[in-house]
């Protein structure tokens, strides 16, 4: 009878790990590379949400007070309540327990908002100091995404904002 041995030698070992070690220098970056993808994707629904937000709560102030289009600028610092201002507007915390009515999900962001004649227009959140997205979105991009970087809050968010307007279609008046 004849004793056969199973199992692979030290050789196809080896190789079996250098095939693993190459696909994994191919794929890891590319990985990578979706989950910022990913992250910049949801900073930017973020900023969606919070602009259908505030807008839902900028009514609903016009129709309780008639001084929701007095709003200007809504800010927050992550850990502060949201801060509504305006000409003429003196804010009571009545604008921030509405967004946050509407999205309690607001909480964990700081972000800032352009209003004008009772609606956000544009608004940059920034979801940690890493990731940012905008309303409407196609500002901040995985190319990019290190120029938005919002380590500081608020004040950090200027930039992302101001590219934000300019993406915000022209309205016709007259």
């Amino acid at each position: 009878m004849k004793n056969a041995k199973k199992g692979f030698t030290l050789i196809e070992l080896i190789v079996v790990i250098a095939i693993i070690g190459v696909l994994a220098a191919i794929l890891v970056p590319s990985m990578l590379g979706y989950v910022r993808k990913s992250k910049i994707s949801s900073a930017n629904s973020a900023a969606s949400s919070i602009q259908k937000a505030i807008n839902t709560a900028l009514t609903e102030m016009d129709e309780e007070t008639e001084n929701g289009a007095d709003i200007t600028q809504i800010a927050r610092e992550k850990g502060d309540p949201a801060v509504a201002s305006g000409d003429g507007f003196t804010d009571d915390g009545t604008c921030w327990k509405k967004i946050q009515h509407y999205m309690d999900k607001a909480k964990g962001c700081a972000f800032l908002a352009e209003c004008d004649g009772g609606a956000a227009v544009a608004v940059a959140v920034a979801l940690d100091s890493k990731y940012t997205g905008t309303y409407p979105s196609g500002v901040v991009t995985v190319d990019n995404y290190k120029d938005y970087c919002a380590p500081a809050g608020v004040a950090d968010l200027d930039d992302a904002l101001a590219e934000a307007k300019t993406k915000v279609p022209a309205t016709d008046e007259g």
